[in-house]
């Protein structure tokens, strides 16, 4: 059998961690398991990645990556500064739907405590993501399509909670329920509050 090209052995490895950080967890994931469900041995997972640390670091990096793309993506997709911000939140929510992993990734042990560069990753993609969603907002206070009296930065915050929040339950519920529709059902509710005139303009 002939031998991967070294780019892919990686995104293969990398996406058989997801996969097992789902099915087992991510604190129970160990290298030989990754092995394993791929049929090389434990040195052949450290030839590409030389620790368990690196190779959770490129689990984070590929993670960016995806979320970098389909941030552009719904960018690029609507005119609006409401509906840059609608399809930001339903592209969160689709990529996590793609990668149920990932909130399981948030809560573990290997993000809070063993694995500092892990944890910084996601903390920063959360300061990027907070970033984009504040800067729509501001665009659309700017445009007297949002309320006056909202603060960007909060209302970014209370995105990110209801994606986060909405992620856990779906996650901890044994996906009990679609999470796109709630997610964007859920959305509006927010968004609606968003634009509402404030005691102020009353």
């Amino acid at each position: 059998m002939a031998r991967k090209p070294a780019e892919d052995r990686k995104a293969e490895i990398l996406a058989t961690t997801l996969r097992l950080a789902d099915e087992l967890g991510p604190d129970r994931l160990t290298t030989n398991a990754v092995a394993a469900a791929i049929g090389l041995t434990q040195p052949g997972i450290f030839r590409h990645f030389p620790t368990k640390q690196a190779l959770w670091q490129a689990v984070a990096a590929d993670i960016r990556d995806r979320l970098k793309a389909v941030w552009g993506e719904a960018l690029a997709s609507t005119a609006t500064p409401e509906g840059r911000i609608v399809a930001l939140v339903q592209a969160q929510l689709r990529l996590i739907e793609a990668n149920p992993a990932i909130p399981a990734i948030l809560l573990s042990r290997e993000l809070r405590v063993e694995n500092s560069g892990l944890r910084q990753a996601f903390s920063g993609l959360m300061e990027t993501f907070h970033g984009v969603l504040a800067a729509e907002l501001a665009q659309a206070r700017a445009a007297g399509t949002m309320r006056h009296d909202l603060d960007p930065a909060d209302g970014a915050v209370l995105l990110i909670s209801l994606v986060q929040g909405l992620a856990m339950r779906w996650s901890l519920g044994a996906r009990g329920f679609a999470l796109q529709p709630e997610g964007m059902r859920l959305l509006t509710v927010q968004m609606a509050l968003f634009t509402a005139p404030s005691t102020k303009e009353k």
